[in-house]
């Protein structure tokens, strides 16, 4: 049985977040949790909090917590709050921010 978690509505957008989940999928939690501890991405605090919270999932069935992996890590497309910033001669331009939602799966090996 797996065990998810969701970060819904992180502030970073999709596509700079899956580089830090693709990095870490089908590792050990051990393994996983050090590279993102070790990591400088700034995603990598989000994908770890959503993965200590699979942890504790896991952890609260029962589970054996030492033999868990990642067996699913993937970002999806959060809702956008669109802004604008004002520029000469009356213009707006557009400013886009980006939010996710980070699902972590982790499963006993």
């Amino acid at each position: 049985m797996a065990y998810i978690n969701v970060h819904r509505g992180a502030r970073i957008s999709s596509s700079k977040a899956r580089l830090v989940t693709d990095m870490i999928r089908g590792k050990s939690v051990d393994e996983a949790l050090a590279m993102l501890v070790t990591s400088k991405k700034r995603a990598a605090v989000f994908v770890k909090s959503a993965l200590n919270a699979a942890i504790a999932n896991a952890d609260q069935a029962e589970a054996n917590v030492r033999n868990l992996r990642v067996t699913d890590a993937r970002v999806d497309e959060g809702p956008v709050m669109k802004r604008f910033q004002p520029k000469d001669r009356g213009r707006a331009h557009p400013i886009m921010k980006r939010t996710s939602h980070i699902t972590v799966a982790v499963d006993e090996a």
